[in-house]
């Protein structure tokens, strides 16, 4: 008798368990957004796209050279998605510290042309090994002048704000390489192709009411093809 009560206990536990599993996966999405973030698209859309690149990662760069223009149009535009894009510094550290600080030193509209500029231009700086005078030429086409981006880029807070965005957006979703992109809640780690996204959009779980912004914690066709590999993030010496 007793043994056929334990098996029933452990059976009872074991469905209520597998009923909490099933209504959390069930209950809706809710995007909680950082003071920092930057998002492209409609508040509100039924489903948020989160990517953690790097302007310094090569796959962050493929990936927003190759699919983000058709996604953009696909998605952003249409207001389908909200997409919203978190710091990471991997790759050349040096570059990604440079690029983020340009990229928030310029006008706040402007964000996102420095950002995709320097993913243009990743690879020909990385084989010129010059990384000033591209961040000069990016930083006056968008209005910002040598001067106002020498200031940015020589002030050392600047750079500590940069990698302390970095170690708290990590500590967000657990996230450890770029790029890494979490649809409605569904991490998707690696460059994905825009079919992958389809599929993850179209699968993904309705979204709740958003909250208010809140802060981050402290930080301690075709098939889809495979993802490509990531970039890791360094590890803290």
């Amino acid at each position: 008798m007793r043994l056929n009560l334990t098996l029933a206990a452990v059976i009872g536990l074991s469905a209520i368990a597998s009923a909490a599993v099933a209504a959390a996966a069930d209950a809706p999405y809710r995007y909680v957004p950082a003071h920092d973030d930057k998002s492209l698209g409609k508040v509100g859309a039924p489903v948020t796209v989160i990517e953690y690149g790097s302007v310094a990662c090569p796959h962050c760069a493929a990936w927003d050279m190759e699919v983000f223009p058709a996604f953009k149009k696909r998605y952003i535009d249409t207001g389908k998605v909200r997409y919203v894009f978190r710091e990471m510094l991997t790759g050349d550290p040096n570059l990604a510290a440079a690029g983020f600080v340009t990229a928030r030193c310029a006008p706040p509209a402007k964000y996102f042309d420095v950002v995709h500029a320097i993913m243009a231009q990743q690879e020909r700086i990385y084989r010129s090994g010059q990384l000033r005078a591209p961040l000069v030429a990016i930083a006056r086409d968008v209005g910002l002048s040598e001067e106002a981006l020498d200031k940015c880029l020589n002030d050392p807070k600047a750079s500590d704000i940069v990698s302390a965005r970095s170690d708290l957006n990590a500590a967000m979703e657990g996230v450890d390489s770029t790029p890494t992109f979490i649809v409605n809640g569904v991490k998707l780690v690696g460059e994905q192709s825009l079919a992958a996204l389809d599929k993850a959009i179209s699968e993904a779980r309705p979204a709740g009411k958003a909250p208010v912004a809140a802060k981050k914690p402290a930080a301690k066709g075709a098939a889809p093809k495979a993802s490509a590999p990531a970039n890791p993030l360094p590890k803290k010496k």
